[in-house]
C-alpha cells in the first residue's frame, strides 16, 4: 500500500513538473512575440515541453501540449478582447488545439530513437501551421517564423522557403538543443559530434546567404523605377471612426496631414483602411468633397472605405487620379471569418450575440492598381510606362498566398492599408507588422503599410523597415506623414515563381518515415 502511495507521489511531483515546464514554454514563446525585440526566446521556447513529455502517457501528453498552447495564445492574442471576450476564450482553446495534435504526433519519437527526429519534428510543426493556415477561413497568425522579423540576416531565407523555412529552422534549434542535452545525459558523444557540426553547418549557410541577399537586394539600377509615396496615419480612435459628429473631425485630420505632406512632392498618397467615415455610395456629398480635394492636391490618392453595390457591403481600396477620376477599385478578398462576415451562417448565426460581426462581401478578384507615367509628380524618374500594384486590406497581409496573387499577375510593389485601432496599445501592431516584413522578403519587393494608428511606413525588399514616427519615437497611436522612395521590383523571387514547395517536401518527407523508417 506505501508503495503505491509513493508511486501515485511521484507520478503527481512529475505531472506538476511537467505543468511548470509547459507554462514556462508558452511563457517563453509569448516573449518571442511581444514586440519582436525578444526573438532569441524562440529558439529555445519549446525545450522546457520537450524534455517534459519523455515517458509521458498520450493523455498526459495531450494535457501538457495544450497548456503550452493556451499560455502562448492567451499571451498572445489577449488584444481579441477589446472586441469579444468569449470569442478570443474560443478561439485561444481552437489555436491550442494544434499544440496538442503537435505533442500527440510527435510523441513517439521524443525518446530520440533515430536521427531523422531533427527534419521530423520541424515537418509536423510546418505542416500544422500550414493547416491552420488553410481551415476555416485560416488564421495564419504569429506563425513561429514571425517571431524573427527583426533578424534579418536569418530570414533571407524566406526568398526560397517562404515563411515556413524560417518556422522550420527554429523549430529545427529547439529539436537540436534537446538533442545536445540526451546526448551529453547518455554520453553518446558521436551523436553529440554529428548535432553540433550539422546545425553549425546549416547556420553558416543560412548567415551566408542572408548576408549576401541583404547586401545585393537593394541596389537600385538604372533601369529600375523611382516612386515617391506619401503614407497618412490618421490615428483616428476607433469610438469616433464611424460617429456621425465625428466626420468632419475625420476628413480635416486627413485633409490636413495630406496637405502637409505635399511639401515632400510625392507621386502617391496613401490613406489607411476605412478612412472614409461613410459608406461610400450612401453619403455621397463625402465622396464629392474627397474628390474635389483630390484635384486640389494633384497627386494620384488611395483610400479606403466601405462601399456598396447591388444591396451588398465591401471593404474596399479605391484609386483617385490626381485629377480626382476613380481608376481602380479593389474589394477585400479575404474576409475576417467571425469579424466581417459568419462562416456557415445559417449554422453558426448565434456567435452575432458574441462579437461585433460585420456584413461584408467576398471580393470576386484581383485587381492592379497602376499609376500613370503623366500622374508622376517626378515624372523624370518614371520608366514611362504604368506603375503596378497590388492592395492587401488589414490581415490580408498574413496570407502569403494573397501577395503572390497580386506578384504573378504584374505588381511592381505592395500596399497594405489597415486599421488596428480596434486592438488598443497592444502587441498586435508589432504583430501584424512582422507579416509585412515577410511579404517583402518572399517576393523581394517594397511594401508599404498605411495603418490608421499604426505601423506606418515601409519595408524595402531586404524586410528593413522605415517606421512613420513623431518626436517621441512613437510608432502607434500618433498621427502624422511619411515620405519615402520605393523602386519597383527587380526579377521574380524564387518563391515568388514556385510558391510553397516546402509543404510538400515536408509532407513526403513524413510519408516516407511512416513507411520506411516505421522500425
Amino acid at each position: 500500500m506505501l508503495r503505491k502511495v509513493n508511486q501515485l507521489s511521484v507520478a503527481g511531483f512529475q505531472l506538476s513538473a511537467g505543468i511548470l515546464n509547459s507554462v514556462l514554454s508558452g511563457a517563453l514563446l509569448t516573449l518571442a512575440f511581444s514586440n519582436g525585440k525578444l526573438w532569441i526566446f524562440s529558439w529555445f521556447a519549446f525545450v522546457p515541453l520537450f524534455l517534459t513529455l519523455d515517458n509521458k502517457s498520450l493523455r498526459q501528453t495531450f494535457l501538457l501540449s495544450f497548456i503550452t498552447g493556451i499560455v502562448f495564445w492567451l499571451g498572445t492574442v489577449y488584444w481579441l478582447v477589446n472586441v469579444t471576450l468569449i470569442g478570443t476564450i474560443l478561439l485561444i482553446l481552437y489555436l491550442a488545439l494544434y499544440f496538442a495534435v503537435f505533442g500527440l504526433i510527435i510523441r513517439p519519437v521524443t525518446r530520440h530513437s533515430s536521427s531523422s527526429i531533427l527534419l521530423f519534428i520541424p515537418a509536423v510543426w510546418v505542416l500544422l501551421e500550414y493547416s491552420r493556415s488553410r481551415l476555416l477561413s485560416g488564421f495564419p497568425w504569429a506563425l513561429l517564423g514571425y517571431s524573427q522579423y527583426l533578424n534579418l540576416p536569418v530570414i533571407q531565407i524566406a526568398d526560397i522557403t517562404g515563411i515556413w523555412g524560417v518556422s522550420f529552422l527554429v523549430m529545427l534549434v529547439n529539436v537540436a538543443i534537446v538533442e545536445i542535452i540526451w546526448s551529453l545525459k547518455t554520453r553518446l558523444w558521436g551523436r553529440l559530434k554529428i548535432i553540433t557540426i550539422s546545425v553549425i553547418l546549416l547556420f553558416s549557410l543560412i548567415l551566408s546567404y542572408g548576408y549576401i541577399r541583404l547586401a545585393s537586394v537593394n541596389t537600385v539600377t538604372p533601369a529600375q523605377g523611382l516612386l515617391r509615396v506619401s503614407v497618412i496615419q490618421g490615428n483616428i480612435p476607433q469610438a469616433l471612426k464611424w460617429e456621425v459628429s465625428a466626420r468632419e473631425f475625420v476628413m480635416d485630420r486627413y485633409f490636413n496631414l495630406t496637405s502637409a505632406s505635399l511639401k515632400d512632392t510625392s507621386d502617391l498618397i496613401i490613406w489607411p483602411e476605412a478612412s472614409l467615415p461613410v459608406v461610400l455610395e450612401e453619403e455621397p456629398l463625402y465622396y464629392t468633397r474627397l474628390v474635389s480635394r483630390a484635384k486640389t492636391i494633384g497627386r494620384p490618392l488611395i483610400f479606403g472605405a466601405v462601399t456598396s453595390r447591388n444591396g451588398l457591403y465591401y471593404n474596399s481600396a479605391l484609386l483617385l487620379s490626381k485629377e480626382g477620376e476613380l481608376q481602380e477599385r479593389y474589394d477585400k478578398l479575404h474576409l475576417v471569418p467571425f469579424g466581417e462576415y459568419i462562416p456557415l451562417r445559417g449554422t453558426l448565426s448565434f456567435l452575432e450575440t458574441i462579437a461585433p460581426i460585420g456584413d461584408i462581401s467576398r471580393g470576386k478578384k484581383y485587381t492592379l492598381f497602376k499609376i500613370r507615367h503623366q500622374d508622376l509628380e517626378n515624372s523624370a524618374l518614371g520608366l514611362g510606362k504604368p506603375y503596378q500594384f497590388g492592395v492587401l486590406i488589414c490581415f490580408e497581409d498574413i496570407f502569403p498566398e494573397l501577395a503572390r496573387g497580386f506578384i504573378n499577375r504584374g505588381a511592381d510593389f505592395l500596399v497594405n492599408i489597415t486599421n488596428d485601432a480596434w486592438f488598443g496599445r497592444t502587441s498586435e501592431a508589432c504583430q501584424h507588422l512582422a507579416a509585412s516584413v515577410f511579404r517583402a522578403i518572399e517576393n523581394r519587393v517594397h511594401l508599404v503599410r498605411a495603418a490608421n494608428t499604426g505601423v506606418s511606413g515601409f519595408i524595402d525588399p531586404a524586410g528593413k523597415i522605415v517606421f512613420l514616427a513623431d518626436r517621441e519615437g512613437k510608432t502607434v497611436f500618433t498621427s502624422g506623414y511619411k515620405t519615402g522612395d520605393i523602386f519597383t521590383r527587380q526579377q521574380p523571387s524564387f518563391y515568388g515563381r514556385y510558391g510553397d514547395l516546402l509543404i510538400p517536401s515536408c509532407l513526403l518527407f513524413l510519408l516516407y518515415i511512416a513507411v520506411f523508417k516505421r522500425n
